[in-house]
Order: C-alpha cells, then sequence, then structure tokens
C-alpha cells in the first residue's frame, strides 16, 4: 500500500452529529438547540446558493455557483463514442487565506512525520 493510499484512509470524516456534539460539550448547551442552530444555517446557505447567491466568511472562503460548459468525456469502455456532458451550474469552494495556510501547515506536518 503507497504512503498516498494509507494517508487517505488514515482520514476521518466528521458527521454533522460529531460537530453539533462537539459545540455542545464546548459550549454547554443542550444538542437539540445546537442542531437546530446548525440545521438552520445550513438550509440557509443552501437558499442563498439555490437563488445563485455568493456566501462569504472572512478567512474560512467564498462559496459560489458557477456554470460549468458543455463538453464532451469519453466513456472508458466504448472510448471510440463520445458522450456529451451537458451544461450544468455547480457549487464551487475557494479556500480563504487563513484556512488555506491552516491546511498547508497541518499537512506538511503529517507528511514530515
Amino acid at each position: 500500500m503507497s504512503s498516498e493510499e494509507r494517508d487517505v484512509r488514515e482520514r476521518k470524516t466528521i458527521t454533522k452529529k460529531q460537530v453539533v456534539d462537539a459545540l455542545a460539550r464546548k459550549h454547554d448547551i443542550h444538542p437539540n438547540e445546537v442542531r437546530t442552530v446548525v440545521q438552520g444555517v445550513l438550509d440557509a446557505l443552501l437558499e442563498a446558493l439555490s437563488r445563485g447567491d455568493r456566501i462569504e466568511f472572512r478567512d474560512f472562503g467564498i462559496f459560489e455557483v458557477v456554470k460549468r460548459k458543455q463538453k464532451v468525456g469519453r466513456n472508458p469502455r466504448r472510448a471510440d463514442i463520445p458522450v456529451v456532458i451537458p451544461e450544468r451550474n455547480v457549487v464551487k469552494f475557494t479556500p480563504g487565506r487563513y484556512m488555506k495556510r491552516l491546511v498547508e501547515e497541518e499537512m506538511s506536518v503529517e507528511e514530515s512525520s
């Protein structure tokens, strides 16, 4: 197994429930209240993005809807037959300066150990 494959397997997935529980413990608030607020934030983000709005959190990053142009792809099993991938809207995330720096520092520490 390569170090890259091992890296991927060691990464954890953090769920909404884990975030809610951690915030509830940290701030001594009932998890149901935290869950309501977290879900409210997520719902507000979804609503804004569905309208095409841009969401910016300083130092964290920017969420925005961008239009991907139509393109031609290939089916690996039948490379001779082109597959048209239609134009579509997608959510793009651009990390903020602080997030970039923090992630780069953490990843370089992991790579050196």
